[in-house]
């Protein structure tokens, strides 16, 4: 089930702001009725008209894109800077991104206007691993690597890692490139804990995403998932509801 003012911008016609005003002005119907007011919510079944006219349901895509750093993930920015959805030109349909990263960090993201799917991979009950890649400035010790397993303070939050996996140390530079692995993902939820640490992050990439790699991607390419990869995804958020 979706926001009906979500699935009038998903088809195309306005924006989401205007299609809230003309539910607001009575010219919206589902299923033959007039609907007023916000937060009403309808299936793919429903049939829904603006001002008499029906709308068109987009075909569900799905992509993923390797994201630079220096990169917003949103669909627009109003400091005019790029966005995850500038690298994909020539789409129709009104994708977005499923969660973010950072504007300074890099990796996997998956852009989508299936709502439902992008739920799914969304809720935090469901699971789905994610890993990342770290260079921090520092090398901590093994008892203080155990702490982020355990879990790290930061603000009310407590934070932590599944597991964590040291790929290599430059004690010259005083650095350490470290692997972590997460099924959550709060706000800067690795930065934040390093620097609780006192080790802060110069530079981070999430490298995999549930069963999606970056294999053979460089930094701005964007593909398209399989439906097999769909699928997969799916199945994988589903099978860790209980």
């Amino acid at each position: 089930m979706e926001r009906l003012q979500k699935v009038i911008a998903q088809s195309g016609i306005t924006s989401r702001r205007k299609a809230e005003k003309l539910i607001q002005e009575g010219k919206v119907t589902v299923n033959g009725q007039t609907v007023t007011e916000l937060g009403v919510k309808v299936s793919p079944t429903d049939q829904i008209e603006v001002e008499g006219i029906p709308i068109e349901k987009e075909e569900p895509v799905y992509f993923v894109l390797y994201k630079p750093r220096g990169v917003i993930s949103s669909v627009h920015d109003e400091k005019g800077r790029k966005v995850v959805t500038d690298f994909l030109p020539g789409i129709q349909e009104r994708v977005y991104p499923i969660g973010r990263l950072d504007y300074n960090s890099s990796g996997i993201i998956l852009l989508t206007n299936d709502g439902t799917f992008a739920n799914l991979l969304m809720h935090p009950s469901h699971d789905i691993e994610k890993k990342y890649v770290a260079k921090i400035k520092g090398i901590p010790e093994r008892k203080e690597l155990n702490q982020l397993r355990k879990g790290v303070k930061s603000d009310d939050d407590i934070l932590k890692v599944l597991r964590y996996d040291i790929m290599s140390t430059d004690k010259q530079k005083n650095t350490m490139i470290i692997q972590l692995t997460l099924n959550e993902g709060k706000n800067r939820h690795i930065r934040r804990m390093m620097e609780a640490l006192g080790y802060p992050v110069e530079k981070l990439k999430r490298e995999q995403y549930g069963l999606l790699t970056l294999d053979g991607m460089q930094p701005g390419d964007i593909r398209p998932l399989t439906p097999h990869e769909v699928k997969q995804m799916r199945s994988l958020a589903l099978e860790n509801v209980e």
